[in-house]
Protein backbone atom coordinates (compact mmCIF):
# COMPACT_ATOMS: atom_id res chain seq x y z
CA UNK A 1 0.00 0.00 0.00
CA UNK A 2 3.06 2.56 0.79
CA UNK A 3 3.11 3.39 -3.13
CA UNK A 4 -0.15 4.15 -3.27
CA UNK A 5 -0.52 6.54 -0.16
CA UNK A 6 2.67 8.54 -1.94
CA UNK A 7 1.19 8.30 -5.10
CA UNK A 8 -2.00 10.40 -3.35
CA UNK A 9 0.42 11.93 -1.54
CA UNK A 10 2.60 13.65 -4.20
CA UNK A 11 -1.12 14.34 -5.67
CA UNK A 12 -2.15 16.05 -2.77
CA UNK A 13 1.23 18.50 -2.24
CA UNK A 14 0.50 19.49 -6.02
CA UNK A 15 0.82 17.72 -9.89
CA UNK A 16 -1.40 19.44 -11.91
CA UNK A 17 -1.63 22.33 -13.78
CA UNK A 18 -4.96 24.47 -13.57
CA UNK A 19 -5.56 23.94 -17.25
CA UNK A 20 -5.74 20.10 -16.31
CA UNK A 21 -6.77 19.91 -12.61
CA UNK A 22 -9.69 18.36 -11.23
CA UNK A 23 -11.38 19.34 -7.82
CA UNK A 24 -10.70 15.83 -6.65
CA UNK A 25 -8.93 13.05 -6.66
CA UNK A 26 -10.65 9.89 -6.28
CA UNK A 27 -9.15 6.65 -4.99
CA UNK A 28 -10.39 3.88 -3.34
CA UNK A 29 -13.52 6.28 -3.26
CA UNK A 30 -11.72 8.83 -1.11
CA UNK A 31 -11.44 12.39 -1.82
CA UNK A 32 -8.30 14.64 -1.47
CA UNK A 33 -7.76 18.30 -2.88
CA UNK A 34 -5.52 18.90 -5.46
CA UNK A 35 -3.17 21.86 -5.56
CA UNK A 36 -1.97 22.36 -9.21
CA UNK A 37 1.26 23.57 -8.70
CA UNK A 38 3.36 22.00 -11.63
CA UNK A 39 2.97 22.82 -15.34
CA UNK A 40 1.41 19.72 -17.13
CA UNK A 41 4.73 18.00 -18.72
CA UNK A 42 5.85 17.58 -15.42
CA UNK A 43 2.65 16.48 -14.11
CA UNK A 44 3.09 13.46 -16.64
CA UNK A 45 6.45 12.85 -15.72
CA UNK A 46 5.54 12.49 -12.42
CA UNK A 47 3.27 10.37 -13.37
CA UNK A 48 5.55 7.79 -14.99
CA UNK A 49 7.36 7.38 -11.73
CA UNK A 50 4.25 5.26 -10.60
CA UNK A 51 5.24 2.72 -13.48
CA UNK A 52 7.60 -0.18 -12.59
CA UNK A 53 7.94 -0.19 -16.01
CA UNK A 54 11.57 -0.40 -17.11
CA UNK A 55 13.42 2.39 -17.97
CA UNK A 56 16.09 0.71 -19.84
CA UNK A 57 13.78 1.51 -23.30
CA UNK A 58 11.07 3.21 -24.57
CA UNK A 59 7.93 1.37 -24.69
CA UNK A 60 5.61 2.37 -27.48
CA UNK A 61 3.71 -0.82 -27.41
CA UNK A 62 0.10 -0.04 -25.50
CA UNK A 63 -1.60 -1.12 -28.40
CA UNK A 64 -0.96 -4.86 -27.20
CA UNK A 65 -0.43 -4.86 -24.08
CA UNK A 66 -0.55 -1.85 -21.30
CA UNK A 67 1.90 -1.83 -18.28
CA UNK A 68 -0.05 -1.74 -15.34
CA UNK A 69 0.89 1.44 -12.62
CA UNK A 70 2.16 0.82 -9.30
CA UNK A 71 -1.41 0.95 -7.47
CA UNK A 72 -2.83 -1.79 -9.89
CA UNK A 73 -0.30 -4.09 -9.28
CA UNK A 74 -0.65 -3.47 -5.75
CA UNK A 75 -4.43 -4.30 -5.75
CA UNK A 76 -3.77 -7.74 -7.36
CA UNK A 77 -0.95 -8.54 -4.93
CA UNK A 78 -3.24 -7.69 -1.96
CA UNK A 79 -6.01 -9.16 -3.18
CA UNK A 80 -3.72 -12.54 -3.70
CA UNK A 81 -3.15 -12.38 -0.28
CA UNK A 82 -6.54 -12.08 1.17
CA UNK A 83 -7.11 -15.20 -1.00
CA UNK A 84 -4.69 -17.24 0.17
CA UNK A 85 -4.46 -16.46 3.62
CA UNK A 86 -8.14 -16.43 4.55
CA UNK A 87 -9.17 -19.16 2.22
CA UNK A 88 -12.03 -17.15 0.86
CA UNK A 89 -11.85 -15.75 -2.50
CA UNK A 90 -15.37 -13.94 -2.13
CA UNK A 91 -17.21 -12.56 -5.29
CA UNK A 92 -16.33 -8.98 -7.39
CA UNK A 93 -20.24 -7.50 -7.76
CA UNK A 94 -18.51 -4.17 -6.42
CA UNK A 95 -15.74 -4.31 -8.97
CA UNK A 96 -18.44 -5.26 -11.19
CA UNK A 97 -20.46 -2.10 -10.52
CA UNK A 98 -17.19 -0.02 -10.65
CA UNK A 99 -15.99 -1.16 -14.14
CA UNK A 100 -20.11 -0.56 -15.22
CA UNK A 101 -20.42 2.72 -14.05
CA UNK A 102 -16.90 3.24 -15.83
CA UNK A 103 -18.18 2.78 -19.03
CA UNK A 104 -21.57 3.86 -18.69
CA UNK A 105 -23.81 1.43 -17.98
CA UNK A 106 -25.83 -1.01 -16.08
CA UNK A 107 -23.56 -3.80 -13.80
CA UNK A 108 -26.74 -6.00 -15.25
CA UNK A 109 -25.60 -4.87 -18.72
CA UNK A 110 -21.99 -6.07 -17.97
CA UNK A 111 -20.36 -9.11 -18.48
CA UNK A 112 -16.49 -9.75 -17.57
CA UNK A 113 -14.35 -12.19 -19.36
CA UNK A 114 -10.93 -12.66 -20.22
CA UNK A 115 -10.11 -11.03 -23.01
CA UNK A 116 -11.41 -9.28 -26.09
CA UNK A 117 -11.78 -12.69 -28.39
CA UNK A 118 -13.77 -13.89 -25.38
CA UNK A 119 -16.87 -11.32 -25.98
CA UNK A 120 -16.22 -11.17 -29.16
CA UNK A 121 -16.70 -14.95 -29.46
CA UNK A 122 -20.02 -14.76 -27.27
CA UNK A 123 -21.72 -11.93 -29.50
CA UNK A 124 -20.44 -14.05 -32.79
CA UNK A 125 -22.64 -17.05 -31.36
CA UNK A 126 -25.61 -16.14 -29.66
CA UNK A 127 -26.55 -13.57 -32.05
CA UNK A 128 -29.74 -15.19 -34.00
CA UNK A 129 -28.55 -15.51 -37.43
CA UNK A 130 -29.18 -18.21 -40.33
CA UNK A 131 -27.91 -19.10 -43.14
CA UNK A 132 -27.75 -16.22 -45.86
CA UNK A 133 -27.87 -13.45 -43.13
CA UNK A 134 -24.84 -10.66 -43.95
CA UNK A 135 -22.49 -9.24 -41.69
CA UNK A 136 -20.08 -6.38 -42.23
CA UNK A 137 -15.91 -6.68 -41.56
CA UNK A 138 -13.69 -5.14 -42.49
CA UNK A 139 -10.66 -5.80 -44.20
CA UNK A 140 -8.14 -4.75 -41.26
CA UNK A 141 -9.85 -7.18 -38.75
CA UNK A 142 -7.52 -8.68 -35.66
CA UNK A 143 -7.67 -12.21 -35.53
CA UNK A 144 -10.31 -11.92 -32.34
CA UNK A 145 -12.76 -10.24 -34.47
CA UNK A 146 -12.22 -11.65 -37.80
CA UNK A 147 -11.86 -15.47 -37.02
CA UNK A 148 -15.10 -15.51 -34.92
CA UNK A 149 -16.85 -14.44 -37.73
CA UNK A 150 -15.43 -16.76 -40.45
CA UNK A 151 -15.63 -19.45 -38.00
CA UNK A 152 -19.57 -19.02 -37.75
CA UNK A 153 -19.89 -18.37 -41.55
CA UNK A 154 -17.88 -21.67 -42.03
CA UNK A 155 -20.48 -23.63 -39.67
CA UNK A 156 -23.26 -21.76 -40.18
CA UNK A 157 -23.48 -20.38 -43.75
CA UNK A 158 -23.95 -16.74 -43.07
CA UNK A 159 -21.77 -14.21 -45.55
CA UNK A 160 -19.15 -12.04 -44.56
CA UNK A 161 -19.24 -9.16 -46.51
CA UNK A 162 -15.95 -6.83 -46.39
CA UNK A 163 -14.43 -3.23 -47.25
CA UNK A 164 -11.13 -1.81 -47.41
CA UNK A 165 -11.19 0.80 -44.92
CA UNK A 166 -11.16 5.33 -46.35
CA UNK A 167 -9.48 7.60 -44.90
CA UNK A 168 -12.23 9.35 -43.34
CA UNK A 169 -15.20 9.00 -40.75
CA UNK A 170 -17.42 10.28 -43.43
CA UNK A 171 -15.98 7.53 -45.83
CA UNK A 172 -16.30 4.80 -43.83
CA UNK A 173 -19.62 5.75 -42.95
CA UNK A 174 -20.76 5.69 -46.26
CA UNK A 175 -18.94 2.26 -47.25
CA UNK A 176 -20.32 0.56 -44.58
CA UNK A 177 -23.59 1.92 -45.45
CA UNK A 178 -23.25 0.92 -49.35
CA UNK A 179 -23.02 -2.90 -48.43
CA UNK A 180 -25.85 -2.82 -46.15
CA UNK A 181 -29.21 -4.13 -47.77
CA UNK A 182 -32.11 -6.21 -47.12
CA UNK A 183 -30.00 -9.68 -45.21
CA UNK A 184 -27.34 -7.46 -43.50
CA UNK A 185 -28.09 -7.82 -39.91
CA UNK A 186 -24.90 -7.57 -38.02
CA UNK A 187 -21.99 -4.63 -38.27
CA UNK A 188 -19.35 -5.90 -36.48
CA UNK A 189 -16.48 -3.14 -37.05
CA UNK A 190 -13.84 -2.48 -34.76
CA UNK A 191 -13.93 0.86 -32.72
CA UNK A 192 -10.41 1.41 -33.66
CA UNK A 193 -8.22 -1.06 -36.10
CA UNK A 194 -5.49 -2.82 -35.06
CA UNK A 195 -3.46 -2.29 -38.32
CA UNK A 196 -3.68 1.92 -38.42
CA UNK A 197 -4.87 2.79 -35.59
CA UNK A 198 -7.85 4.18 -37.52
CA UNK A 199 -11.06 5.09 -35.53
CA UNK A 200 -14.35 4.64 -36.92
CA UNK A 201 -17.48 6.72 -36.21
CA UNK A 202 -19.45 4.34 -33.87
CA UNK A 203 -22.19 6.68 -32.77
CA UNK A 204 -22.83 7.37 -36.06
CA UNK A 205 -22.69 4.17 -36.92
CA UNK A 206 -25.11 3.29 -34.32
CA UNK A 207 -27.70 5.22 -34.88
CA UNK A 208 -28.11 4.73 -37.92
CA UNK A 209 -28.37 0.33 -37.79
CA UNK A 210 -30.28 1.03 -35.23
CA UNK A 211 -33.22 2.62 -37.38
CA UNK A 212 -32.48 -0.50 -39.68
CA UNK A 213 -33.01 -2.85 -37.22
CA UNK A 214 -29.27 -3.89 -37.83
CA UNK A 215 -27.46 -5.34 -34.88
CA UNK A 216 -24.08 -3.52 -33.92
CA UNK A 217 -21.30 -5.53 -32.47
CA UNK A 218 -18.48 -3.42 -31.84
CA UNK A 219 -14.85 -4.77 -31.28
CA UNK A 220 -14.04 -2.46 -28.71
CA UNK A 221 -10.07 -3.75 -27.16
CA UNK A 222 -8.89 -0.36 -28.26
CA UNK A 223 -11.59 1.86 -26.52
CA UNK A 224 -11.49 1.88 -22.84
CA UNK A 225 -8.81 3.90 -21.29
CA UNK A 226 -8.42 5.77 -24.63
CA UNK A 227 -11.60 7.06 -24.51
CA UNK A 228 -13.58 8.67 -22.19
CA UNK A 229 -16.01 6.23 -23.47
CA UNK A 230 -19.62 6.22 -22.37
CA UNK A 231 -21.63 2.91 -24.38
CA UNK A 232 -25.10 4.63 -23.27
CA UNK A 233 -24.10 7.63 -25.71
CA UNK A 234 -22.21 5.37 -27.99
CA UNK A 235 -25.13 3.83 -28.69
CA UNK A 236 -23.96 0.37 -29.83
CA UNK A 237 -25.96 -2.74 -29.04
CA UNK A 238 -22.72 -5.13 -28.10
CA UNK A 239 -19.02 -3.78 -27.45
CA UNK A 240 -16.25 -6.18 -26.35
CA UNK A 241 -13.40 -4.95 -24.83
CA UNK A 242 -10.04 -5.48 -22.40
CA UNK A 243 -8.95 -4.02 -19.05
CA UNK A 244 -5.20 -5.45 -20.22
CA UNK A 245 -4.62 -2.23 -22.77
CA UNK A 246 -5.55 1.05 -22.86
CA UNK A 247 -6.69 0.28 -19.37
CA UNK A 248 -3.47 -0.75 -17.39
CA UNK A 249 -4.80 -3.22 -15.70
CA UNK A 250 -4.06 -6.77 -15.54
CA UNK A 251 -3.82 -9.75 -18.30
CA UNK A 252 -6.95 -11.94 -18.11
CA UNK A 253 -9.24 -9.66 -18.08
CA UNK A 254 -11.96 -7.95 -20.43
CA UNK A 255 -15.72 -7.34 -20.10
CA UNK A 256 -18.80 -7.42 -22.76
CA UNK A 257 -21.54 -4.70 -22.76
CA UNK A 258 -24.68 -5.70 -23.59
CA UNK A 259 -27.87 -3.76 -23.91
CA UNK A 260 -29.94 -4.42 -21.29
CA UNK A 261 -33.12 -4.78 -23.97
CA UNK A 262 -31.17 -7.58 -26.04
CA UNK A 263 -30.54 -9.41 -23.48
CA UNK A 264 -33.19 -12.38 -24.49
CA UNK A 265 -31.85 -12.45 -27.73
CA UNK A 266 -27.87 -12.79 -27.29
CA UNK A 267 -28.09 -16.34 -26.48
CA UNK A 268 -26.27 -17.67 -23.62
CA UNK A 269 -23.98 -20.36 -25.31
CA UNK A 270 -21.52 -21.42 -22.54
CA UNK A 271 -23.35 -21.83 -19.43
CA UNK A 272 -22.25 -22.30 -16.16
CA UNK A 273 -22.69 -21.06 -12.17
CA UNK A 274 -24.74 -18.28 -11.94
CA UNK A 275 -25.72 -18.50 -15.40
CA UNK A 276 -29.04 -19.32 -14.46
CA UNK A 277 -32.41 -18.73 -13.06
CA UNK A 278 -32.94 -22.48 -11.99
CA UNK A 279 -31.88 -25.34 -13.15
CA UNK A 280 -32.88 -29.49 -11.70
CA UNK A 281 -30.86 -32.37 -12.99
CA UNK A 282 -33.32 -34.54 -10.30
CA UNK A 283 -36.32 -34.28 -12.03
CA UNK A 284 -38.01 -35.95 -15.10
CA UNK A 285 -37.00 -34.73 -17.78
CA UNK A 286 -34.28 -32.68 -15.82
CA UNK A 287 -34.78 -28.93 -16.91
CA UNK A 288 -33.09 -25.93 -16.88
CA UNK A 289 -35.97 -22.90 -16.03
CA UNK A 290 -34.01 -19.89 -17.66
CA UNK A 291 -30.90 -17.56 -17.28
CA UNK A 292 -29.53 -15.00 -14.94
CA UNK A 293 -31.58 -11.53 -16.13
CA UNK A 294 -28.61 -9.81 -16.12
CA UNK A 295 -24.96 -9.96 -18.24
CA UNK A 296 -24.01 -12.30 -15.34
CA UNK A 297 -25.86 -15.30 -17.80
CA UNK A 298 -22.29 -15.13 -20.17
CA UNK A 299 -19.39 -14.84 -17.53
CA UNK A 300 -19.99 -17.86 -15.68
CA UNK A 301 -18.79 -20.20 -13.01
CA UNK A 302 -15.60 -19.72 -10.66
CA UNK A 303 -13.34 -16.40 -11.87
CA UNK A 304 -10.03 -14.73 -10.62
CA UNK A 305 -11.20 -11.99 -8.36
CA UNK A 306 -7.75 -10.74 -7.84
CA UNK A 307 -7.90 -10.06 -11.93
CA UNK A 308 -11.12 -7.96 -11.18
CA UNK A 309 -9.73 -6.42 -8.87
CA UNK A 310 -6.95 -5.03 -10.03
CA UNK A 311 -9.15 -4.20 -13.07
CA UNK A 312 -11.16 -1.96 -10.83
CA UNK A 313 -7.74 -0.56 -9.06
CA UNK A 314 -7.27 0.48 -13.33
CA UNK A 315 -10.56 2.26 -13.61
CA UNK A 316 -9.92 3.79 -9.82
CA UNK A 317 -6.53 5.75 -11.42
CA UNK A 318 -7.85 6.73 -14.61
CA UNK A 319 -11.05 8.26 -12.82
CA UNK A 320 -8.25 10.05 -10.54
CA UNK A 321 -6.71 11.20 -13.19
CA UNK A 322 -9.47 12.12 -15.07
CA UNK A 323 -11.24 10.08 -18.25
CA UNK A 324 -10.79 13.35 -19.90
CA UNK A 325 -7.62 13.96 -19.01
CA UNK A 326 -6.39 10.98 -20.36
CA UNK A 327 -7.80 11.08 -23.79
CA UNK A 328 -6.65 14.65 -24.14
CA UNK A 329 -2.92 13.71 -23.23
CA UNK A 330 -3.04 10.56 -25.67
CA UNK A 331 -4.43 12.68 -28.29
CA UNK A 332 -1.47 15.17 -27.82
CA UNK A 333 1.05 12.79 -28.26
CA UNK A 334 -0.43 10.93 -30.94
CA UNK A 335 -0.46 14.22 -33.04
CA UNK A 336 3.42 15.16 -31.64
CA UNK A 337 4.13 11.62 -33.05
CA UNK A 338 2.27 11.94 -36.16
CA UNK A 339 3.65 15.49 -36.94
CA UNK A 340 7.08 14.37 -36.59
CA UNK A 341 6.60 11.03 -39.01
CA UNK A 342 4.80 13.14 -41.29
CA UNK A 343 8.25 15.29 -41.85
CA UNK A 344 9.76 12.45 -43.19
CA UNK A 345 7.21 12.06 -45.92
CA UNK A 346 10.54 11.61 -48.38
CA UNK A 347 11.37 8.26 -46.57
CA UNK A 348 8.19 6.61 -45.36
CA UNK A 349 4.38 6.42 -45.85
CA UNK A 350 1.98 7.15 -43.22
CA UNK A 351 -0.93 4.85 -43.14
CA UNK A 352 -2.77 6.46 -40.39
CA UNK A 353 -5.34 8.46 -41.34
CA UNK A 354 -4.48 12.11 -41.10
CA UNK A 355 -7.86 13.75 -40.27
CA UNK A 356 -7.87 14.07 -36.30
CA UNK A 357 -11.18 12.02 -35.85
CA UNK A 358 -9.81 9.20 -37.47
CA UNK A 359 -7.11 8.15 -35.10
CA UNK A 360 -6.47 8.57 -31.64
CA UNK A 361 -3.44 6.51 -30.12
CA UNK A 362 -1.67 4.33 -32.59
CA UNK A 363 0.33 5.56 -36.07
CA UNK A 364 0.87 2.92 -38.61
CA UNK A 365 3.65 3.89 -41.12
CA UNK A 366 5.23 1.59 -43.93
CA UNK A 367 9.35 2.66 -45.09
CA UNK A 368 9.68 3.98 -48.73
CA UNK A 369 13.01 2.48 -49.64
CA UNK A 370 13.56 -0.55 -46.48
CA UNK A 371 11.95 -3.64 -45.96
CA UNK A 372 9.78 -2.93 -42.82
CA UNK A 373 11.09 -5.82 -41.16
CA UNK A 374 14.40 -4.96 -40.84
CA UNK A 375 13.60 -1.38 -39.71
CA UNK A 376 11.30 -2.51 -37.16
CA UNK A 377 14.04 -5.21 -35.56
CA UNK A 378 16.87 -2.19 -36.13
CA UNK A 379 14.72 -0.49 -33.75
CA UNK A 380 14.18 -3.46 -31.41
CA UNK A 381 17.88 -3.38 -31.37
CA UNK A 382 18.02 0.59 -30.01
CA UNK A 383 15.75 -0.19 -27.21
CA UNK A 384 12.17 1.04 -28.62
CA UNK A 385 9.32 -1.58 -28.05
CA UNK A 386 6.98 -1.36 -30.91
CA UNK A 387 4.84 -3.64 -33.35
CA UNK A 388 5.10 -4.98 -36.71
CA UNK A 389 1.67 -5.56 -38.67
CA UNK A 390 1.69 -8.21 -41.08
CA UNK A 391 -1.98 -8.11 -40.99
CA UNK A 392 -4.26 -7.77 -44.13
CA UNK A 393 -0.80 -7.02 -45.92
CA UNK A 394 -0.42 -3.77 -44.58
CA UNK A 395 3.11 -4.79 -43.53
CA UNK A 396 4.30 -1.98 -41.25
CA UNK A 397 5.33 -0.73 -38.48
CA UNK A 398 2.73 0.47 -35.56
CA UNK A 399 4.19 2.81 -32.77
CA UNK A 400 1.14 3.52 -29.44
CA UNK A 401 1.83 5.64 -26.99
CA UNK A 402 0.02 6.86 -23.45
CA UNK A 403 0.37 8.43 -20.55
CA UNK A 404 3.69 7.37 -20.00
CA UNK A 405 5.07 8.03 -22.12
CA UNK A 406 6.76 11.42 -22.88
CA UNK A 407 7.24 14.10 -26.01
CA UNK A 408 11.25 13.15 -25.29
CA UNK A 409 10.91 9.66 -25.85
CA UNK A 410 8.86 10.18 -29.06
CA UNK A 411 11.93 12.81 -30.61
CA UNK A 412 14.21 9.90 -29.25
CA UNK A 413 12.57 7.68 -31.76
CA UNK A 414 12.26 9.78 -34.65
CA UNK A 415 15.99 10.34 -34.02
CA UNK A 416 16.43 6.57 -34.62
CA UNK A 417 13.76 6.52 -37.29
CA UNK A 418 15.63 8.48 -39.40
CA UNK A 419 19.02 7.11 -38.63
CA UNK A 420 17.68 3.56 -40.08
CA UNK A 421 16.11 5.62 -43.01
CA UNK A 422 19.23 7.24 -44.04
Amino acid sequence: MSNRRQFIQKLSIGMIAPSLAPDFLTIERTKFKIDSALPPEDFWKELRKEFPLTQDRVYLNNGTFGPSPAVVVEALKDSIDQIYTSGEYGNFNAERQKLAAFVGVKTSELCLTHNTTEGINIMTWGLPLKAGDEVILTTHEHVGNGLPWLNRAKLDGIVIKTFEPRNTQSENFEAIKSLCGSKTKVIAVPHVTCTTGLVFPIKEISQWAKAKEIFTAIDGAHGAGIFDLDLKDLGCDFYAGCYHKWMLGPIGTGFLYVREELLDQLQAIHVGGYSDSGWDITTNPPIIQGYAPTAHRYDYGTQSRPQYVGAAAAADFHEAIGKERVEKRIRELNEYLYAGLKEMSLELSLLTPEEPESRVAMVSFKPKNKDYQVVAQSLVKSSFRIRQVPESGVNAIRVSTHIYNSKEEIDDFIKALESQLS
